[in-house]
């Protein structure tokens, strides 16, 4: 890898070890939220292994560690990520933060009709903490703007996992007569309509978060870019400033 340019390049790679660091730390915690939630729910009469593993959250989750581990490596290793790994980062973003979403309305829904939902330490982390960790983290390589922005096609592209999930999850269920949520389930919803339209809510929750990450992406790329600009124009300090001398006269002793 070739060494900084300038001052102000070494500190974008300073910012970009760090990054990668913090990424890794994410990817742990998701791995502790991930194995404590997987011990509490044993504790469930008539827990099923494969339930657990079919919940979104947890699917998105182990994507989540395997995204974060990889774009750590990039961060620690390399003056910048591949333009794939931008895109893949911003849906995982978006798949944990709308776990994050969803849990948080089955838990109001939940109140609203005298049904308890337990919310133990191991939820707590996969559906608030990390999703804000990840955010940060996402918004952190915005803001540092070394990397290609995230293109708009990602709108399109973020709804390709949800509906693999989706047809896989109603399949199974109509098999099985278990749904990881209530609004899949066409006896909770008052039937077919019902689950069209929390899927369709989903569906816009998914896109709105999606478009609006891009975008903001796409802001701080700019904002970033130009300050770097601006920096590298910028004289460094114990460099003579010759823009006030006519041509062809040296510049005067300091």
């Amino acid at each position: 890898m070739p060494g900084p340019r300038s001052p102000n390049d070494a500190g974008v790679l300073r910012a970009r070890r760090l990054l990668g660091a913090f990424r890794l730390a994410i990817a742990a915690l998701e791995i502790v939220a991930l194995v404590g939630n997987f011990e509490y729910v044993l504790g469930f009469r008539f827990f099923a292994t494969a339930n657990f593993f079919s919940y979104f959250t947890v699917q998105s989750a182990f994507l989540a560690v395997i995204t974060l581990g990889v774009a750590a490596a990039f961060a620690l290793l390399a003056p910048h990520d591949p333009p794939w790994l931008g895109i893949v980062r911003t849906m995982v973003t978006v798949y944990v933060l709308v776990s994050g979403i969803v849990f948080a309305l089955i838990v109001t829904q939940a109140s609203t009709r005298d049904y308890r939902v337990d919310v133990p330490w191991s939820d707590t982390l996969l559906h608030f903490v990390v999703p804000a960790l990840a955010m940060i983290a996402w918004t952190a390589d915005s803001i540092i703007a070394v990397n290609p922005p995230v293109p708009w096609s990602t709108v399109g592209w973020v709804l390709v996992f949800p509906s693999v999930w989706l047809v896989y999850t109603l399949l199974r269920g109509a098999d099985v007569g278990w749904y990881p949520y209530f609004f899949l389930d066409e006896a909770q919803v008052g039937g077919p309509v019902g689950v069209a339209f929390y899927c369709l809510l989903v569906l816009v929750i998914f896109v709105t978060i999606t478009a609006g990450l891009v975008a903001v992406n796409r802001s701080l790329q700019r904002a970033g870019q130009a300050r770097r600009a601006r920096d590298r124009r910028a004289p460094q300090p114990g460099t003579p400033d010759r823009r006030d001398h006519r041509a062809g006269e040296p510049a005067p002793r300091r």
